[in-house]
């Protein structure tokens, strides 16, 4: 008798054919559960780490297939550059997110921005936040709202508990850098300030002293790791940087117009609070790349070629220099690589390579290794579905976590699963007769 595996035990009671069925069976889940970028789906199980099943009918292209769910920390492949010499992914009203609860007996009335909680956004390589803080209810409240003023039916919930993912997160990862840039409408003294002390990012803060006030490098990242300068933060309002210690926005960072704007093709006009993109005064340049209304389904395609389109229109807009925040919302809907393969990209640039993952540590400038970047062009698809499909281990809505070896991952393609199919269905046929 043959040995029996305790998993599989009861496989070895089944009749001969069965068993090849269900070894067919069980192979073939492994090969699906790997496919990767571009491939083929029915649901999120089948795609590798790193990836989720989606479409983008948007785009025509309602066939299912695996998409990118996870940035790559671009430090991770060329270190120890200035913090200003990097792109990070920024989401846009972090906070807005669809199906969050609104308060008891109040119906909501906005606009929102993002699927996913703002741990899970973090997880999912966003380095940089924004956030919309009100007075409200006698606390600082995180709100959607117009004119200055928040209202029950646009507030979300107190801005401290946002915070307390963010301080949570800089505790797991103590190598990770995060910014927050702050639509300001408090008005409380100290406010601010104090709301951070409160949920302990303080001992995070890097210090408006040592920002650089004339357009020079910041630090390097290793180095604001180093001294546990991780949590770098922006206020719209000039006068907190003397009173708070804030950081006011325009002094470091330039901005392009947010909204339809910053979405028209072929132009990438200053924000009217920024000096020009082409300012050689300041140091970080933010890139705003969201329509006034945001709608989710549009979102692959507008994260398709017209991403890529407007990154080269605002680098030439600033003086050929690569934008250090992209901001976007629904950051995790595409067609494909969608804002992942646009940072992968622009992150390249760092090193003289089309791509991050080209990058190698302590090589001159330009030397780049050999690595394939995907074909946007998705694979042929019978199976299908006509909606954007969730992924089972967290929807859009909901806690999705990816592993960080998602970009390397080798899977089999379509060809290889129709001849292993084709092999098991013979072999099936066989034992029958």
């Amino acid at each position: 008798m043959s040995p029996c595996f305790t998993v599989h035990r009861s496989l070895c009671r089944a009749p001969p054919a069965i068993g090849l069925l269900y070894l067919s069976l069980l192979l073939s889940s492994f090969l699906i559960a790997h496919a990767q970028v571009l491939q083929s789906c029915t649901e999120a199980t089948n795609c590798g780490p790193g990836l989720y099943c989606g479409n983008c009918p948007a785009l025509g292209k309602t066939q299912p297939i695996c998409t990118r769910g996870q940035a790559i920390i671009p430090n991770s492949f060329i270190n120890g550059l200035p913090f200003n010499k990097y792109t990070w992914l920024v989401t846009h009203n972090s906070f807005s997110i669809v199906d969050a609860p609104p308060l008891p007996g109040v119906q909501r009335l906005t606009f929102y921005n993002q699927e996913d909680t703002v741990t899970n956004q973090l997880r999912n390589g966003v380095r940089g936040l924004m956030l919309d803080m009100y007075d409200f209810e006698g606390d600082i409240w995180l709100c959607h709202s117009f004119r200055g003023q928040c209202y029950n039916f646009t507030a979300f919930q107190p801005a401290i508990n946002t915070l307390k993912e963010v301080e949570a997160f800089l505790s797991e990862n103590p190598t990770e850098i995060v910014t927050i840039i702050i639509e300001d409408y408090v008005h409380t003294p100290k406010g601010l300030i104090n709301l951070f002390i409160n949920a302990g990012l303080d001992k995070y803060w890097f210090p408006v002293s040592k920002m650089p006030k004339k357009g020079e490098d910041w630090p390097t990242v290793t180095e604001m790791v180093q001294e546990n300068h991780r949590l770098v933060v922006f206020t719209s309002i000039a006068s907190k940087e003397a009173e708070e210690g804030v950081a006011y926005q325009w002094k470091y960072m330039l901005e392009n117009e947010a909204g339809d704007p910053g979405v028209k093709p072929g132009s990438c006009p200053s924000r009217k609070e920024s000096k020009p993109l082409n300012s050689k005064s300041a140091s970080l340049f933010l890139m705003n790349y969201f329509p006034t209304y945001p709608v989710e389904t549009e979102a692959c395609k507008e994260h398709s070629t017209p991403l890529a389109q407007m990154v080269g229109t605002c680098y030439k807009a600033a003086g050929n220099v690569m934008p250090n925040f992209l901001a976007v919302n629904f950051y995790m809907r595409s067609d494909g690589g969608g804002v992942f393969d646009a940072m992968d990209r622009m992150n390249g640039q760092a090193c003289g390579c089309s791509t991050v993952t080209a990058c190698q540590a302590g090589a001159p400038f330009g030397s780049c290794s050999n690595v394939t970047i995907p074909n946007l062009s998705p694979v042929t698809n019978t199976a299908g579905s006509t909606s954007p499909l969730s992924n089972t281990a967290g929807s859009f809505s909901g806690s999705v976590q990816f592993s960080k070896s998602a970009s390397k991952i080798q899977s089999p393609n379509s060809s290889v699963l129709f001849l292993f199919f084709s092999i098991g269905k013979i072999l099936i046929i066989l034992w029958i007769q």
